[in-house]
């Protein structure tokens, strides 16, 4: 794992900027960054989430896929 660091990065705790470096850990897909000034650390995922399809009118929905056709007729 190399740790590089990140350009114009400020650090959320002690607010100094360019001391961030970033190391990506394959096996528990995360990206830690630290400050080299405070030592903070922090994790972030970097695991995809598939957000799902919203269902609408327009999308296709099981019930509405399945159900029968009942004809109906219009009286005059």
């Amino acid at each position: 794992m190399q740790k590089r660091f990140i350009a114009g990065v400020v650090c959320p705790k002690c607010g100094a900027l360019d001391s961030i470096r970033a190391v990506n850990d394959t096996q528990e897909q995360v990206l830690i960054r630290d400050c080299i000034d405070c030592g903070f650390t922090d994790r972030l995922s970097t695991g995809v989430n598939e957000p799902k399809e919203v269902t609408t009118r327009i999308t296709a929905d099981d019930q509405f896929v399945n159900a029968a056709v009942q004809v109906i007729k219009i009286i005059e």
